[in-house]
């Protein structure tokens, strides 16, 4: 007896195949559909999702300690003379952002939307690398502004009032360089102007916020839906007015903040479409993961329908095997096979 292969698959197995548990797609204009969410939590993959990304996490952990470390060590002290403190002489006050409010409005605001879409949308690999991609675009951002911050030295708008808190100049009779007798941090502080850390924090949070938000409400959907865009600005509408406080507060120089406000934007950029796709591609509303899985679950299930169609029965393999060593021939087996009476008889047998 030949056995051989259908010439032809099934139907059924030139679209993609999902399992039985989960309706089939509807493609539309070429489309990924928006299927399985809801079925991929962080209760049920957080844990594999986060594993999966371990060297990711670690490599945010090392970004972090760097961080502190450029914050700790002491800028380089540029040459500051005489004739430059025509520049420098701005008042020293108070800043209209505070510190602690920078990873406010850079990581904690864009955080709790990210939360919400989760608790909508109950997609971990949404959630995860949303959440990934904030804090990279924070860190990394953070690392360069301190870095360049560390190697540039620039003295800030007020930098006469916190070298000479008492108003009285002292300069090196040699050299010319500044001769500063107030508080050590306040001076530190002082020969960090360029780029401004405020601004390119805010523009890196609030930049990955206006790309997050522009592919979940699909801003570039064409429909000519432009209200959607006033949602999509307003974080970077905020990020610019924490840039300009800090030139209203004379602790930098406008190029600080263009700069600043420049590497932010860039850095969350970057970021963004490391784990999701453009907001105006058709797919811009989910992470490049949830794709990929669904693709691997699809090629899973559909590799497994074809190897079923193309495989033959194991009992009726079993039982040639089983003839074929009684000395009974294939065709002698399937004789008997087609005899009316299979058990009990002696007439349905042959001997």
């Amino acid at each position: 007896m030949r056995i051989s292969p259908p010439t032809t698959l099934p139907s059924a197995l030139s679209t993609p195949l999902l399992p039985s548990s989960t309706p089939p797609p509807v493609v539309i204009a070429g489309k990924m559909p928006e299927i399985h969410l809801g079925a991929h939590t962080i209760k049920s993959h957080g844990v594999t999702v986060a594993r999966f990304h371990m060297h990711d996490w670690l490599i945010l952990i090392l970004l972090g300690v760097i961080e502190i470390v450029l914050n700790v060590i002491n800028p380089f002290y540029r040459f500051v003379g005489q004739d430059m403190m025509t520049d420098l002489k701005y008042p020293h006050q108070d800043n209209t952002v505070p510190f602690w409010a920078v990873p406010l409005i850079a990581v904690l605001l864009p955080f709790l939307v990210i939360l919400v879409v989760y608790f909508y949308r109950r997609d971990v690999y949404d959630f995860h690398h949303a959440i990934l991609g904030l804090l990279y675009s924070a860190l990394i951002t953070g690392v360069i502004t301190d870095a360049i911050k560390d190697a540039v030295g620039r003295p800030r708008p007020d930098f006469f009032w916190r070298c000479f808190p008492d108003g009285k100049a002292e300069f090196d009779s040699v050299t010319g360089n500044v001769v500063c007798h107030g508080l050590k941090h306040v001076i530190k502080e002082g020969h960090k102007s360029f780029p401004s850390g405020h601004t390119s924090w805010s523009f890196a949070g609030l930049t990955f916020l206006s790309w997050y938000l522009s592919g979940k409400i699909r801003v570039f959907d064409r429909r000519g839906h432009v209200a959607k865009l006033c949602l999509v600005f307003l974080p970077l509408l905020v990020a610019a007015l924490v840039g300009i406080s800090r030139v209203d507060d004379y602790w930098h120089h406008w190029q600080d903040v263009f700069a600043g406000g420049f590497l932010g934007l860039i850095v969350a950029s970057f970021c963004y479409l490391q784990f999701f796709p453009p907001p105006y591609d058709p797919d811009g509303w989910g992470p490049h993961a949830y794709f990929r899985m669904l693709e691997e679950s699809r090629n899973s299930v559909q590799q497994s329908s074809a190897a079923n169609h193309l495989r033959v029965q194991p009992t009726e393999l079993e039982s040639i095997r089983i003839a074929s060593e009684n000395g009974m021939s294939i065709s002698e087996f399937h004789q008997g096979e087609s005899s009316p009476i299979l058990d009990g008889s002696e007439g349905g047998r042959r001997r």
